[in-house]
């Protein structure tokens, strides 16, 4: 599923802060070795094993009494792949010529969205695609709602795309950004649009990364800010919609979002995915990353596990004429102020 692949896709992007390129003294495919190099790197540098109530030792005796001397690659993987999706965490991965492990956090939840029931019900047929973005006034509502869909975040968004859809709709009672089944991609994006929502510079949330051993090793938290854009700014009511297929970066715009006053997070509670993750090499070539930070809101809440609604509503598939999340959505935008 999509969901998916967008994971899969920004795979290497993480991949930066070990060293990639072994001697050859330690390069090695025997099993053991590599099992137990990528269980100890997680255990020094995972950053939610106290959250989620992981006992990795544990973990360690299951899996490892499974090897075997002259295992095939396909067996190693399948064995070392299960163990990393004991952490449950769609940024923990193993990367291989042979395959990739996911968790696939979005079986989670029901499926929460339909793009060819909004392009029947409520998008004109020629709508706009600027950059990343696919846009328009909203059918039926004598355009005074606009509805931004956006995919993932792909790193390609622009001043130029967000300064045409911020002068299409600067007239509007309110938008709709629609982020549902986003996966994640370039946490950048993030920054650039909801700087176009705010008029101060606002606290979105708190960081820490892991820096020792322990497994609750971590820096002290340091504050993120956004602050508004040297552009057009949008002041009327904003809606965000998302579900469990929104992760990673998706879901720290639903948590930054939550902190903004003329911004609503409606759908389904989000992916998760509020750790940085980061990786590197095994000595028989394959590659792996994991999460290494926490995000922590304004509040003091940790929402690893997904960001809940401000108003929960989901899609029913018995009734494939409307998409319910939107329905709520324009009548939020509609209500009297």
């Amino acid at each position: 599923m999509k969901k998916i692949i967008l994971i899969i896709l920004f795979v290497p992007v993480f991949i930066s802060c070990e060293k990639l390129i072994f001697e050859d003294e330690i390069q090695t495919d025997d099993p053991f070795t590599n099992f137990d190099y990528l269980w100890n790197e997680c255990d020094k540098k995972y950053s939610f094993f106290e959250y989620k109530n992981i006992d990795w030792d544990s973990i360690r005796q299951k899996y490892r009494p499974a090897l075997y001397k002259d295992m095939t690659g396909d067996s190693l993987f399948r064995v070392m792949g299960a163990m990393l999706k004991e952490l449950r965490d769609d940024h923990t991965n193993l990367i291989s010529d042979l395959n990739i492990s996911y968790y696939g956090n979005y079986k989670t939840g029901q499926d929460n969205f339909s793009w060819r029931i909004i392009v029947d019900h409520y998008l004109p047929e020629d709508y706009y695609t600027s950059g990343p973005f696919r846009h328009d006034f909203i059918l039926n509502q004598h355009d005074s709602i606009g509805y931004i869909r956006l995919p993932a975040f792909t790193g390609g968004i622009s001043k130029t795309n967000l300064d045409f859809i911020m002068n299409r709709y600067k007239d509007t009672r309110g938008l709709i950004v629609d982020i549902r089944e986003n996966g994640g991609g370039s946490i950048s994006d993030i920054y650039k649009i909801l700087s176009r929502f705010v008029n101060e510079k606002s606290l979105l949330y708190y960081s820490k990364i892991k820096n020792g051993p322990g497994h609750n090793d971590f820096s002290s938290k340091k504050a993120v800010y956004i602050e508004p854009a040297d552009a057009s700014i949008y002041n009327q009511k904003v809606i965000f919609l998302a579900d469990r297929g929104s992760y990673s970066a998706s879901s720290f715009t639903c948590l930054a979002a939550r902190s903004l006053p003329n911004i609503i997070f409606m759908g389904d509670t989000t992916g998760g995915g509020l750790g940085i993750p980061n990786g590197g090499q095994l000595p028989n070539g394959w590659r792996y990353r994991f999460s290494i930070t926490q995000t922590i809101d304004p509040d003091g809440n940790n929402f690893e596990s997904g960001i809940p609604p401000e108003i929960h509503i989901l899609f029913n598939w018995n009734d494939l004429s409307k998409d319910e999340v939107i329905e709520k959505a324009i009548q939020e935008i509609n209500k009297p102020d």
